[in-house]
C-alpha cells in the first residue's frame, strides 16, 4: 500500500503573533520543512524558533495554490491562516482543493471573536460581511435599522468606503467603530459617525463594527417594490416576480439561469434569498445588460453574473442550472428545449408570457411534461372620476414543471 503524503497543517496565527499561539501550533510550526503564508503573518514568526523555508503567498492567491503545493509535495508542510483559518480563511480554499482530510487545522480566535468579546455582542446573533476580495455593494444586503455588522476589511481605506456608501444608503447616522490589530498590544479602536467620519486611513488590518439604527428597510423575502429597480419597463412585476420567485424555490448553493433577464428582477431576489445562492442572468440587448448588474449592485448582490448574447447561443458555456427562469424569448428556436436538456433533474424550469403564440407553445409543453399551467392576473385600484375602480393588468400565462430523473415520453 503506497504511502500516504503528509498532511498539511494550517496554523492560525493571530496579531498578537508567536506570543499568542497554542504549544501544538508552535510545534507544528518549529517542525514544518516549509511554512507558507502571507507576509505580514511570516513576519510574526521569531527566526530563532521557526528556521525552516519561509514561502509567501503570490497574488492572486488561489490559482497559485496547486502549483505550490506540488512544488512541495512529500514535504512537511504548515500553512499560516489569519485567525480561524476556516472561517473567511486559506483553511476552505485548501479543503477544496486537497480534500479535508488531508488538512490538519489549528485554529486561533477569529478577528470576529475578539470584536464580540470587546463590544459585548453575541457572536451568534451578529452578521459578518467580508469584504475581502468582494465589492463594497456585498454590504447593502445586510442593511436594515437597527441591525449590527461585523465587516471584514480588505485594507485601511475600507473604514471610509463603507461610510460613504452609508451614507448613500440612508444610514447616515449609523456608529462605526474600527478595530484594529485586535488581540495585539497594538490594538485600537477608532469611533465616529458614517456620515462625518473624521478619521485617514490607518491601520490595514481592521474590522468595523457597525450599528444601524434608522435608516430605510429592505425586506428579504420576493416581491421587492417595482421603484426599487432602474427600468424600462421590461420588469416582471412585484406580485407575478413573487409568485414566480416561489415556485422557483431557491436553496443555498444552487445556481438559477435567468434568461431574457430584462431589469434583473428574477435573478437578484433568487441571489437575496441566501448569500450561497448563484444565478446568472442572460440578456441579448447590452444596454439591459449594464442595468441588470446596475440592480444587483443597488440591491446588495453584485455577485449576480451577466451575460451578454441571446439564447440559446449565449447558453452554450454556462454551468449546469437547478434552475430556469425564461421571462423573454419563448418563441425563439430551441430555447424551450435547450433550457430543459440543460437542466440536471429534479430542476426547475419556469416560464411567463404574456402573448398568445408564446402561451400555445407553453400549453403543447404542458401536455407533453405535465407540471403546472396558471394564470396570474392582478388588478390595482385607480381613482375613477371622483370614485375608485380596478385596473387589470395584462394577465400572465405561466408554466412551470420539474425535470424527471429518467427520460420522459411526450404523452400521445
Amino acid at each position: 500500500m503506497p504511502e500516504l503524503p503528509p498532511p498539511i497543517t494550517v496554523v492560525g496565527i493571530g496579531a498578537d503573533g508567536w506570543p499568542g499561539l497554542a504549544a501544538d501550533s508552535r510545534s507544528a510550526l518549529r517542525s514544518a520543512e516549509v511554512v507558507v503564508g502571507g507576509p505580514r503573518q511570516l513576519e510574526l514568526l521569531p527566526h530563532d524558533e521557526v528556521t525552516t523555508e519561509r514561502v509567501a503567498w503570490p497574488s492572486p492567491l488561489r490559482p497559485a495554490v496547486p502549483r505550490l503545493l506540488a512544488e512541495h509535495a512529500g514535504r512537511r508542510l504548515a500553512v499560516l491562516a489569519s485567525g480561524d483559518p476556516m472561517f473567511f480563511g486559506i483553511g476552505r480554499t485548501l479543503a477544496e482543493i486537497v480534500g479535508a482530510e488531508r488538512l490538519r487545522v489549528l485554529p486561533h480566535p477569529s478577528s470576529v471573536s475578539h470584536a464580540c468579546a470587546r463590544l459585548g455582542w453575541p457572536l451568534e446573533a451578529t452578521e459578518v460581511v467580508s469584504l475581502v476580495g468582494r465589492p463594497l455593494d456585498t454590504l447593502t444586503l445586510g442593511l436594515n435599522p437597527g441591525r449590527r455588522l461585523l465587516v471584514l476589511s480588505a485594507d485601511a481605506a475600507t473604514p471610509a468606503a463603507v461610510a460613504a456608501l452609508l451614507t448613500e444608503r440612508g444610514f447616515g447616522a449609523a456608529r462605526l467603530r474600527v478595530l484594529e490589530q485586535l488581540g495585539s498590544p497594538a490594538e485600537h479602536c477608532l469611533d465616529g459617525r458614517a456620515d462625518d467620519w473624521p478619521h485617514p486611513p490607518g491601520d490595514p488590518l481592521n474590522l468595523i463594527a457597525v450599528e444601524l439604527g434608522d435608516g430605510p428597510r429592505s425586506s428579504l423575502v420576493p416581491g421587492l417594490p417595482d421603484a426599487a429597480y432602474e427600468s424600462d419597463g421590461q420588469l416582471t412585476k412585484r406580485h407575478v416576480r413573487a409568485a414566480t420567485l416561489a415556485v422557483l424555490a431557491p436553496s443555498p448553493g444552487e445556481l438559477l439561469w435567468d434568461v431574457g433577464g430584462g431589469s434583473g428582477s428574477i435573478a437578484v431576489e433568487w441571489l437575496r434569498a441566501h448569500r450561497d445562492c448563484r444565478a446568472v442572468s442572460i440578456e441579448r440587448d447590452p444596454v439591459r445588460a449594464e442595468r441588470i448588474a446596475r440592480n444587483a449592485a443597488a440591491l446588495g448582490v453584485p455577485r449576480l453574473r451577466v451575460v451578454t448574447g441571446p439564447a440559446p447561443s449565449a447558453l452554450a458555456e454556462l454551468p449546469t442550472p437547478d434552475a430556469v427562469f425564461i421571462g423573454g424569448g419563448l418563441t425563439a428556436p430551441g430555447l424551450l428545449d435547450g433550457c430543459w436538456a440543460a437542466m440536471r433533474p429534479g430542476g426547475r424550469l419556469v416560464a411567463n408570457t404574456v402573448t398568445l403564440e408564446s402561451e400555445a407553445l407553453l400549453t403543447e409543453w404542458y401536455r407533453r411534461h405535465g407540471g403546472e399551467l396558471v394564470r396570474l392576473a392582478v388588478a390595482h385600484a385607480v381613482p375613477v372620476g371622483g370614485f375608485t375602480g380596478w385596473r387589470q393588468a395584462m394577465p400572465v400565462t405561466q408554466w412551470s414543471a420539474v425535470k424527471p430523473n429518467t427520460p420522459q415520453e411526450d404523452a400521445s
